[in-house]
């Protein structure tokens, strides 16, 4: 059983019998929009409440007016829906159109538009919806854990396709199926979801927010870089002592990738590298120039892989459990 299913079972009961305690009628509606009012967020609980009841009350001002011009006919209520379904599209309450209707189709059974039942009505609205919004506000599950989880599910991915980038290297004839590659994009938008999720239930900012959105992106610019690195790694065919040196900074990569203080020394392993390439004399030979020139571009990518992570991380490890380095790149 989760944790919705729960919290919205005591909304509704609470909706109940506040509204029983009351003496509105019928209370079990007071449930009902209870049920509706119960979101995954504290931030979307909120809005959708402010929705639900805004639409509800136009719903009701619409429908007042309209079965008090034409009467309590059926095919008022398709004038009503006519009339009020767009309006309430255009001012962006399309998750208030269900309480709405609710509420309207409750004015059509009463037969009459009275002050005493709009009123009744607007109570319950403030009950249903009041206890949904308090029990969001009062618990939602902590994702603190889940993210520590996914992040570590990602560094290890990302450190397992640069050990198979380096080994390819040395051995150009390995194969690899790639699959860290499809798990490491997946687990980046589970990551970004849960993100997400854990920034819309903190209703004022917090760093912590701000740093799981800022990592996950920081992380698809990074994996866009690494499969450009491994378009270039395809075009490598023969084993090259340079290709060795770069093994060694992709070693290095996949342990920084999961280190939790940033040490620069990649960023200095490319440097050298880029001026031993400088330093070089020119291709001798076509296949020479061929394999030479895509392991100048995978070292670019790298290089462009680090900027990424310098311009969205700090350098040095940041104190707090959610807060923590996830590692220098």
């Amino acid at each position: 059983m989760g944790i919705r299913v729960i919290k919205t079972a005591i909304a509704a009961i609470a909706a109940i019998y506040t509204a029983y305690y009351l003496g509105l009628e019928p209370a079990l509606s007071a449930g009902m929009l209870a049920i509706l009012g119960v979101e995954v967020t504290r931030m979307k609980g909120l809005k959708s409440a402010f929705a639900r009841f805004v639409a509800s009350v136009l719903g009701l001002f619409f429908a007042s007016l309209i079965f008090t011009v034409f009467g309590f006919h059926y095919w008022a209520v398709a004038i009503y829906i006519m009339v009020s379904f767009p309006i309430l599209s255009r001012f962006h309450l399309k998750d208030g159109i269900i309480t709405s209707a609710v509420i309207v189709f409750h004015l059509f059974t009463h037969g009459q538009v009275t002050p005493s039942f709009l009123g009744n009505e607007i109570l319950l609205l403030f009950v249903g919806l009041g206890w949904a919004t308090a029990i969001n506000f009062i618990y939602m599950p902590k994702d603190g854990k889940e993210l520590l989880a996914v992040r570590s599910q990602l560094e290890n991915s990302l450190s397992t396709i640069f050990c198979e980038m380096a080994a390819t290297l040395r051995d150009p004839s390995r194969l690899w199926n790639g699959s860290e590659l499809l798990d490491a994009h997946r687990i980046i938008d589970e990551g970004t979801k849960r993100s997400i999720r854990n920034s819309e239930n903190r209703l004022w900012y917090q760093e912590s927010s701000s740093y799981w959105s800022g990592y996950f992106e920081m992380r698809r610019q990074q994996l866009y870089s690494i499969q450009q690195m491994l378009a270039e790694l395809s075009l490598v065919y023969e084993k090259w002592p340079q290709g060795e040196l770069i093994a060694e900074l992709l070693e290095r990569l996949a342990g920084d990738v999961k280190s939790e203080v940033y040490q620069g020394k990649a960023e200095g392993m490319v440097f050298e590298l880029m001026r031993s390439f400088r330093a070089m004399e020119l291709p001798k030979t076509r296949e020479e120039f061929e394999i030479r020139a895509a392991l100048l571009t995978l070292l670019h990518e790298v290089d462009r892989y680090l900027a990424v992570a310098k311009r969205m991380k700090k350098k040095n490890d940041r104190a707090g459990a959610e807060r923590r380095s996830s590692g220098a790149i």
